[in-house]
């Protein structure tokens, strides 16, 4: 009785370690690896076992407008029904699981991670957690490029809550924040931003084009928050190669 008490505020109880085939990873890859779970003391039942693809974002609250830190679930991988595992037995169960597109890439702040769980009637339900680095997606990381070719630098990389009527998949966004440092538009512009909803085939942007303030009117307009443009964008792979052009006409059309 005492240790079956004890397996039930998880003393003794079932240990679960998930180990992945490497930690780097793009949108849309493969992701790969074993989980091993070790018996406690008892036999238990595992009622499921999961793995959650968890990110962090940031959001403000109060009047002052301070920041916060939370997480948010990404994709949610069932890995096995009920079965029930014997005192000091061990499993190891392989998976593979295609990350999603829209998966946010741990720039900034960002961090995205594993969560591995198992259900376990009348327990604490022992969970493993492990970091991964999340590089752009390709269509993005296109992006990243042209506007580097236009002079532009990324500046600062932010996940936020995204407003109700921006929502997709996911209820958060991930904004790049890029300032002009060389070529025609220094001076001319303060930055842009973009915002990015991947999908499996293409990649749409808003950008907000910010035009540096001029004089008494510029200095109005800004005051009055009408110095920023927003307009859309919409490309796919075979966009990639006019990219830089396409990007350079919108950001003179709007500055």
């Amino acid at each position: 009785m005492f240790k079956k008490l004890l397996n039930s505020v998880g003393i003794g109880s079932a240990k679960i370690d998930t180990k992945l085939s490497k930690t780097e990873f793009v949108p849309g890859e493969a992701l790969e690896g074993v989980l091993e779970i070790e018996g406690g003391n008892n036999e238990q039942e595992i009622d499921a076992i999961y793995l959650k693809l968890m990110g962090s974002y940031t959001y403000e609250y109060g009047e002052e407008d301070k920041e916060a830190e939370s997480s948010v679930l990404l994709q949610k991988y069932e890995l096995g029904n009920h079965f029930t595992i014997e005192p000091n037995e061990s499993k190891t169960i392989p998976f593979h699981f295609e990350l999603p597109a829209d998966i946010p890439a741990t720039l900034g702040k960002t961090k995205v991670w594993i969560e591995t769980g198992l259900d376990i009637k009348k327990a604490i339900d022992p969970s493993d957690r492990d970091y991964i680095k999340v590089y752009p997606h390709p269509l993005v990381d296109a992006f990243l490029r042209a506007a580097n070719s236009l002079g532009f630098k990324l500046k600062e990389v932010t996940c936020e809550n995204a407003p109700r009527q921006l929502r997709k998949r996911l209820p958060i966004m991930q904004e790049y924040e890029f300032k002009a440092y060389q070529g025609k538009f220094r001076g001319k512009l303060d930055e842009i931003e973009a915002i990015f909803f991947v999908s499996e085939s293409d990649v749409e942007v808003i950008l907000e084009i910010d035009r540096k303030a001029r004089g008494v009117g510029g200095f109005l307009s800004e005051v009055l928050e009408m110095d920023e443009s927003r307009v859309g964008l919409r490309y796919g792979p075979d966009d990639i190669d006019n990219l830089s052009g396409d990007l350079e006409e919108i950001i003179n059309q709007h500055s």
